[in-house]
């Protein structure tokens, strides 16, 4: 274990985090909020601890597996600890735990709320909330790896620890060129989505904030009515929530022009997942109340599956209301979650096809033993260690589910709200369903179960290894 450099890049982290508090103290400027002071001291001492930590040079800058898995969780931690701090000392949210609850929902881009009212609650906080999304949605440490060199070519354990999906390589031969290219591509989005909403006759801060949540596949709304926004808005963010849930590698490629090997296996199995999703919802849903006609029932179960198979969480209606086999199919999406090199949660549709391929091949294997097959995808043919990760992780998966509910049960609540919580917080999603549901809270678990959800917040979003590693006593030894 590489300790020093695990100690400087703590230090890079905490220099990184209080530049990115200078948003909220803008905007606490802007609208002469007293929170002001509290941001700018907090992003102060961060700049200061990061300055004087890095000053100190590791002479081993070599980083292995091990490395990257501690080095990220440990990241993750400090970054969703410091995050919590205006949440807690401003008042807005009084119980610490549930201001860390706050600070990693919007981190791990699950957009899990403990809030009842954001009526009372600073633009500046508002704007934390929404922005810490975008920082977690593509990974803090790919961010600075994109802006400054880490460890020679050896920060692929990083970048693979901390991206979501069974794999991931580099776009070009440089990994810090790929994360910045990866950057630029989601930075770009970002405002292309801005500007449309800005079109659509939203208000500024609202676009921003509902940007950024996009982009990072989060879910924390800023305006206490919800969503209270124009069709044309409504179908912009659908849109960007699906674009958000593809894997970046795809756009790379349709940047130059190699649109075959853009159109993935994993692309088409996540494109026909939404057209049988929106389909089947939307007639199983036009004739509720709540809508007035097809059209408005094929856009708001749109805009839900969007947000559920893409892990955003937002909410235009009460999915909670809807009949037994939309929610069924939503909850099942929020197992699936998007793409690989995605920003979105999830169990990732690149993992499923892995997992019904290499069925498939064992089932005929079966009946012709002599058959030999191997799992293909886009035309090559996948690792067995590839394989052999994407069977692990079910089964971890499936451990701290389990664990997790059976924790959960502790509080005495009803069994769909602890299968959801359970569901949205490890695949990031954000809303469940009953009293976990879209226009409701997180607030009503007790202090233990929100610590559990905390935990599996963090786990679903770095790929459940680097938080179970950390924890695990053979990490540590030499």
């Amino acid at each position: 274990m590489n300790i020093r450099m695990t100690i400087y890049i703590l230090g890079i982290l905490l220099f990184f985090e209080g530049v990115f508090m200078a948003v909220p103290t803008v905007t606490a400027a802007v609208y002469h909020e007293p929170e002001l002071l509290l941001f700018a001291v907090i992003a102060a001492l961060c700049l200061l601890a990061g300055i004087v930590i890095t000053r100190f040079k590791p002479q081993n800058k070599n980083l292995f597996a091990r490395d990257g898995f501690v080095i990220v969780a440990l990241s993750w931690l400090v970054l969703s600890l410091i995050g919590a701090l205006p949440f807690w000392i401003s008042g807005t949210i009084p119980k610490f735990v549930d201001a860390m609850f706050e600070a990693v929902s919007g981190f791990t881009t699950t957009g899990a709320s403990i809030l009842h009212d954001l009526a009372p609650v600073p633009k500046c906080m508002l704007m934390w909330r929404s922005f810490t999304h975008w920082v977690g949605g593509m990974g803090v440490l790919v961010f600075i790896m994109a802006i400054l060199p880490l460890a020679g070519g050896q920060n692929m354990y990083l970048m693979k620890a901390e991206s979501p999906g069974p794999s991931v390589s580099k776009l070009v031969p440089r990994v810090r060129k790929t994360a910045m290219l990866l950057y630029i591509i989601y930075f770009v989005m970002t405002v292309a989505e801005f500007v449309l909403l800005l079109i659509g006759g939203m208000p500024v801060f609202d676009a921003i904030n509902i940007s950024v949540a996009t982009a990072g596949t989060g879910g924390f709304s800023c305006n206490p009515a919800g969503m209270p926004y124009t069709p044309f808005c409504i179908n912009v963010i659908t849109v960007f929530m699906f674009l958000f849930g593809i894997n970046f590698s795809c756009y790379f490629l349709l940047l130059h022009k190699k649109f075959k090997e853009a159109l993935t296996d994993e692309l088409k199995v996540y494109l026909g997942i939404i057209v049988f999703a929106i389909v089947t919802i939307t007639l199983n849903v036009r004739h509720l109340p709540m809508f007035r006609g097809t059209g408005e029932a094929l856009m708001h179960s749109s805009f839900t599956i969007g947000s559920l198979l893409s892990s955003t969480g937002f909410a235009t209606v009460d999915f909670n209301q809807f009949p037994v086999y939309s929610r069924t199919l939503l909850v099942m999406l929020m197992f699936v979650g998007a793409c690989a090199g995605s920003t979105g949660g999830g169990i990732k549709v690149s993992r499923f096809i892995i997992l019904f391929r290499n069925m498939g091949n064992e089932l005929r294997v079966m009946t012709h033993p002599r058959q030999v097959k191997k799992v293909r995808m886009d035309g090559h043919q996948v690792d067995a260690e590839i394989i052999k990760s994407v069977h692990v992780y079910f089964a971890v998966y499936i451990m701290i589910y389990v664990i997790s509910m059976l924790i959960l049960t502790v509080d005495g609540l009803d069994l769909t709200t602890n299968f959801t919580a359970v569901v949205a917080t490890l695949n990031n999603i954000g809303p469940g369903l009953e009293l976990v549901g879209p226009t409701s809270n997180y607030d009503v678990f007790s202090t233990g179960s929100k610590c559990v959800l905390i935990f599996d917040m963090l786990a679903g979003r770095l790929e459940l290894f680097p938080i179970v590693l950390l924890l695990a006593p053979s990490t540590w030894k030499k």
